[in-house]
């Protein structure tokens, strides 16, 4: 079985807020992390709900899998993109720098192996 795959690049939000979010739906079955994230009060919830929603079509359309109850979230990164340097003044004529950070975010679906029973 390949895994399945998507991918958000230059996300507007930290990456240490959107790795929050993304720490809950790591290993859940993808119609619980779905659930999960509708009612997650975090900005973040959205664009990884449609990250989420993005690789089930992959993996309907692209891989043809059926049984959407066997996938779940095998991998899930957060990495930092570049940075936005915008400038702020400052008392006696200085300017302080603001660094308005961006994410990439990685995910990886993958079904889950049937156990045998002996």
């Amino acid at each position: 079985m390949a895994d399945i795959k998507a991918k958000l690049n230059y996300l507007r939000i930290s990456p240490r807020k959107a790795r929050l979010a993304a720490d809950l739906v790591r290993n859940q079955k993808v119609q619980k992390a779905i659930k999960q994230l509708i009612f997650l009060n975090k900005r973040a919830a959205q664009p990884l709900k449609k990250i989420l929603e993005s690789a089930l079509a992959n993996a309907r359309n692209n891989f043809g899998i059926k049984d959407e109850s066997r996938l779940y979230v095998k991998e899930i990164k957060v990495d930092q993109g570049p940075m936005l340097k915008r400038f702020r003044p400052r008392a006696f004529g200085r300017a302080a720098m603001i660094r308005k950070k961006t994410s990439h975010i990685s995910l990886v679906l993958s079904e889950q192996e049937n156990k045998a029973k002996n």
